[in-house]
Formats: C-alpha cells, structure tokens, sequence
C-alpha cells in the first residue's frame, strides 16, 4: 500500500490514523502539554486576565514565497492575540486533510507551523485530525485557537480612540496578498515580492507600555482599507490617511497597477496597524524602526472629527474616498 500520499483510512481513528498523528504531529509538535493519551489539555493557572482568539486558514497555494499554511496559521493566531494586547501561550489545532495530499508536503508544513510555534514561543497543546474525499477540499485547511495572557498595560479598543490620534503602519502593505496571487501563476506573472508573513510579537511588545497607545490591529484580509473603516466605523470619526506616507514596495506597486488592484485591499500577515496619542506618534514609530521588522515603519494618517468614511490624500494633492471592502479581489489568500 502506498504510504505517500494521505488516503481516507488517516482519518479513521484507526491505526493509520495514530501513526499519522504519532509520526508527522507529535514528532514536530511535541512538548510538555501534548498529551496524545488525553482528550484535553492540562495547562498550568496562570495570574492575568486571559484572551482567547479562533482562526481559520485556506491559503491557495499551500506553500508560497515568504511561508506556507502552516506557518501562517501560527502568525495569524499569535498575532491577533498580540494586537490586543495579550502575550500568546497556547494553540490547539485542527487538520483538514484531502485525501491525495503528498505526505512530504504535509510534513514540511507541520515542520515549518512547529518553527513558527518555536519562534514565537506557543505550544501546541491540542488538536484533532480530519480526512475528506478527494476533491472535497484545498489539500489542506487549518483552524486554531489560541490563549494568552493580557500584557498591555492598558487595555487596547476601538472606544479610547478620538479625534487627533494618529495612525501607524510598521511595514510596507500588500505584500502578502501580491505574492500569493504571483504563487498562483494565474495572470502569467513573475516576480520577486515575497510574503510579509511572520509574528508581529516583537512590534506589539514594543508598544505594549506605552500610555497613549489606544488600538492595534493586524491588516490580514481586506488590508489597511479595512482596518481604517473599521477605526472610522468604530469611533464614529474620519480616517484620513496620506497616500505618500503609505509605504508599498516597487514590485507590489507594479503589479497592482498592471492588474488593477488597490495595494491598501491586499492582505499583510506581518504588518500591525496602531492608532496612538498624537504625544506619542514619534516615540512609537521610533521604537518599531529600530526593530527589523519595523525598518519601514510609518506614520500613515490621523483620525479627525467628521462622517465615518476614509479619505485619502493623493499624491497630487486631492482626496478620494476609500470604500469599504465589498468583493473578494483574492478569495483563499489566508
């Protein structure tokens, strides 16, 4: 029987499906809380007021420059945990296997999903296994849940935000999403632009002290647009961003005008958004520039009295109005 490619008897609950788990998960998973003789975790009290987030993932295609589903499926859940403040500890994890998946692709994507873990110091503490027919799913899809610990010293919501406030970007936006449609191969197109994918961990750390830091969020679908209507929608306010301040790379800037997309739509996995004290702006944008993942921070706008819509300042000196997301532009990028 060939043993190299997931078949449905891996999620029977039999013996194939425990050497699948035994071999390919708990190899690259393992730690002191995964227990694959128990139903549920045993985790230790921690002191703190905990956060809880649930994510899932559908990434098109599996591995793509810059990362893979598994991975992202780390960042994404340890970053929203981060953007609200709070230091993540532990993942549970859900595997939806297609039956044909290419065992060494699998187990890549387990390995890279238990670095990402590693890196940013979560265990993986639960998690359960699924097969489905053969043209039932994407290859592969991934749901977490993740728990943390509040580490902010104050707490992050959109109801502290007011008029003044000033927005910030840590990194150039639209990376993500321009490098997964490249992976594609749809429009023929070639590139270099890679994946901002990564934890945003060391960026919200940085900013976690701060009295005046009011919001964070991480641009993931719908992008930076998204987030700004969310702020506007939130505080009741206008969003003014400045087209110039917003930082988009060449390669991204280039493909977005050759097929018509809007780079502040394109999902980041790796960027955070914060809406701080107008006192503050320097300082916080100093201490992301002096991470390496916030070389390219900038301030990118500031929140004013006015109706709950987005304007942005052209480079030519106009406005235009930035509507709200409507149409998926890229379906199955995160």
């Amino acid at each position: 029987m060939d043993e190299a490619f997931v078949r449905l008897a891996h999620g029977n609950g039999g013996r194939l499906m425990r050497e699948l788990i035994e071999t390919v998960f708990a190899e690259a998973l393992g730690n002191d809380f995964l227990d694959l003789r128990a139903d549920a975790a045993r985790l230790p009290a921690v002191a703190g007021e905990l956060f809880l987030t649930t994510d899932g993932f559908t990434v098109e295609p599996l591995e793509f420059p810059g990362g893979d589903i598994g991975s992202l499926a780390v960042h994404g859940t340890v970053n929203d945990l981060a953007v609200a403040g709070a230091r993540p500890l532990w993942l549970s994890l859900d595997v939806f296997l297609e039956e044909g998946l290419a065992r060494e692709q699998l187990v890549r994507i387990v390995r890279s999903l238990a670095g990402a873990a590693r890196e940013a110091g979560v265990a993986v503490v639960a998690g359960d296994t699924k097969v489905v027919p053969r043209g039932k799913g994407g290859g592969l899809y991934l749901a977490t849940t993740g728990v943390g610990v509040r580490a902010a010293a104050q707490p992050l919501s959109l109801a502290g935000v007011r008029p003044g406030d000033r927005l910030l970007v840590s990194g150039p936006v639209g990376d993500h999403g321009t490098a997964v449609m490249l992976a594609r191969g749809e429009f023929g197109l070639r590139g270099g632009v890679v994946s901002d994918a990564a934890s945003v961990l060391p960026l919200a750390e940085a900013l976690w002290s701060m009295a005046g830091l009011r919001f964070m969020r991480d641009p993931t679908r719908g992008g930076l647009a998204q987030v700004a209507h969310e702020i506007a929608r939130g505080v009741g306010a206008t969003v003014r961003l400045k087209q110039a301040a917003i930082p988009v790379r060449p390669g991204v800037a280039a493909v977005c005008e050759m097929l018509g997309y809007d780079p502040l739509y394109l999902a980041c996995e790796g960027r955070v958004v914060a809406v701080v004290d107008p006192a503050l702006a320097q300082t916080a944008l100093a201490a992301w520039r002096a991470l390496p993942q916030g070389r390219e921070a900038a301030l990118i706008g500031f929140v004013e009295e006015g109706p709950a819509w987005v304007v942005v300042e052209t480079e030519f000196g106009g406005e235009r109005l930035l509507e709200e997301l409507e149409d998926d532009p890229l379906p199955r990028i995160c």
